[in-house]
């Protein structure tokens, strides 16, 4: 057996009619991945156009990249960094009070590299109330982000992480529990 990229075919999957894809791509280019408009309401509000459900309080930094606003959720409070990348291919829902700092990526698609023709696959991620994703980190399909749970800088998340823990490294591995204070 060998990969056979020309067997590849994703026609199951509908992220939308193609007007809508193609304004997003457009309105995306102008208002988040560039720096000239760092306006957090015409951001929101751009968003909820496009069919993203958005809380109250959330900061969108400049240079962001969304994939398909349709697929997005964001609670209250929440800050999203520059240069994060959201490839939702697949739901991203992000709850309230979360941090997602400069560089992050949360990846929703992957290839199925035992089948022969590459197959696409499409998971989604929850990222839960009051968890932090640090710098340049990356979140994989399918993950859980449990509440109050923190991914350090440059790390790589494959699987779910526990309420409060502290995780990092690549595969990103628990090394502390997180406690808050006043």
């Amino acid at each position: 057996m060998q990969v056979r990229l020309d067997q590849y075919n994703n026609s199951w999957y509908k992220p939308g009619s193609a007007f809508k894809r193609f304004a997003w791509h457009y309105i995306n280019g102008m208002f988040f991945r560039s720096g000239v408009f760092p306006f957090y309401g015409l951001k929101v509000f751009l968003l909820r156009s496009f069919g993203a459900k958005i809380g109250k309080g959330v900061l969108i930094k400049p240079y962001v990249n969304i994939k398909y606003p349709w697929f997005l959720q964001i609670g209250d409070h929440t800050w999203i960094g520059e240069n994060v990348w959201i490839d939702n291919l697949g739901l991203v829902k992000i709850g309230s009070q979360v941090c997602i700092s400069q560089g992050a990526y949360l990846l929703t698609g992957n290839h199925d590299f035992k089948k022969t023709a590459f197959d696409l696959m499409v998971k989604n991620i929850t990222i839960e109330e009051g968890v932090w994703i640090g710098a340049k980190s990356i979140v994989c399909p399918g993950v859980t982000c449990k509440s109050h749970s923190v991914l350090s800088a440059g790390s790589v998340l494959s699987s779910d992480m526990e309420a409060s823990g502290i995780y990092r490294g690549n595969p990103a591995t628990k090394i502390a529990d997180r406690t808050l204070t006043a």
